[in-house]
């Protein structure tokens, strides 16, 4: 692919590509089509905003990112040993289907986060990122999915593709953070929308949605339209983090959880799509800033993704591995505690 190929791919995933249509006219008349709402500390009437934080990069800074020091090459692919999920898990057991996607089976039900199956992470199906593992769960060895929490608008992260067969095989409830139901309407899935510091009851248990420092966009004309947001889950069988990408933000996404929702069983957190930090840094946190958040949290145990499946950024494919090691080590940490999983790779989470 061509330097301006690369470009135009970089900066759709990224929400700095040419957005058409409606949404254009949209923006330009300075209006929101996804969301409608008051006036809050994170939301102008227009746009959502990360409070005394930093807005995402333009153009210029993504040209001069591209058009820098050249990415760590990838390996093709990486051979994957799918897993056969159990239908339903009483307790709490993690299988990591790649980059930002994980199953989550606690307390007899089946939670999806972010999914995508699809070879790309673009708008387009012939252009983008490409995916060099398979996904570590076949669509169809998925045990019946009954809810999907869906952190943000990025096509890494929000796949239309992946939620139309989740609705014509599973039709779970996705939970998601204010206006992206907009986005997500034509794949015909039922939507609850929070905001932050808002909750809901789901089964016998609680989600609620938490800030985190990021952003989100489909498009140049839509950038920031809808919210982002992380996720604490409290069951019976204990308290469940996921953050699907967040930047550290002097640890504002991790400050008083513990306090709030009680011990953290599991904490699910970004280590990858880092470098170079310039650029990535207020948006993406790197390996040793997720291990500070972990400990922030409180959380007994530790679940690395949003690494090795497509190459996003400038690091090698190990690289996130290698350095949450290395942040592990630093702090006497067992590496056991916090791992980054392979596709494919299933963690029975320890009780507390």
């Amino acid at each position: 692919m061509n330097r301006r190929s690369v470009l135009r791919s970089a900066a759709a995933l990224l929400g700095l590509g040419t957005a058409g249509g409606a949404a254009a006219t949209a923006a330009r008349a300075g209006h929101n089509r996804y969301y409608q709402g008051p006036v809050s500390d994170h939301f102008d009437g227009l746009r959502f905003f990360n409070p005394e934080g930093s807005p995402p990069k333009g153009f210029k800074d993504l040209w001069r990112w591209r058009t820098g020091p050249a990415p760590t090459k990838w390996p093709e692919s990486i051979p994957v040993t799918p897993a056969r999920p159990a239908t339903r898990v009483q307790d709490l057991t993690i299988t990591m289907v790649g980059h930002a996607t994980m199953l989550i089976q606690i307390q007899g039900k089946n939670i999806l986060t972010d999914p995508v199956w699809s070879d790309r992470a673009s708008p387009v199906s012939f252009a983008g990122p490409q995916r060099v593992t398979a996904p570590g769960i076949a669509f169809e060895n998925l045990p019946p999915i009954d809810l999907v929490l869906l952190s943000h608008s990025h096509y890494d992260h929000m796949d239309l593709t992946t939620l139309k067969r989740l609705k014509a095989v599973h039709n779970p409830l996705v939970l998601t953070p204010l206006g992206n139901d907009a986005i997500i309407a034509g794949t015909g899935l039922r939507t609850e929308v929070l905001d932050w510091g808002q909750s809901t009851a789901f089964s016998k248990m609680w989600v609620h949605c938490e800030p985190c420092h990021h952003w989100g966009a489909r498009g140049i004309a839509d950038r920031s339209m809808s919210l982002w947001g992380s996720f604490v889950l409290t069951t019976g069988v204990g308290t469940v983090l996921f953050i699907g990408d967040t930047g550290f933000d002097q640890g504002r996404p991790y400050r008083d959880l513990a306090q709030r929702f009680g011990p953290i069983r599991a904490a699910i957190l970004p280590i990858g799509a880092y470098d170079p930090r310039w650029f990535m840094a207020d948006q993406h946190q790197n390996p040793d800033e997720a291990v500070t958040g972990f400990q922030m949290s409180g959380a007994a145990y530790g679940v690395g993704h949003h690494w090795g499946t497509i190459q996003l950024t400038n690091e090698g494919r190990d690289d996130p591995r290698t350095a949450l090691h290395a942040a592990l080590d630093q702090r006497g940490i067992d590496r056991q505690v916090f791992r980054a999983l392979e596709a494919g790779d299933v963690w029975d989470i320890p009780k507390l």
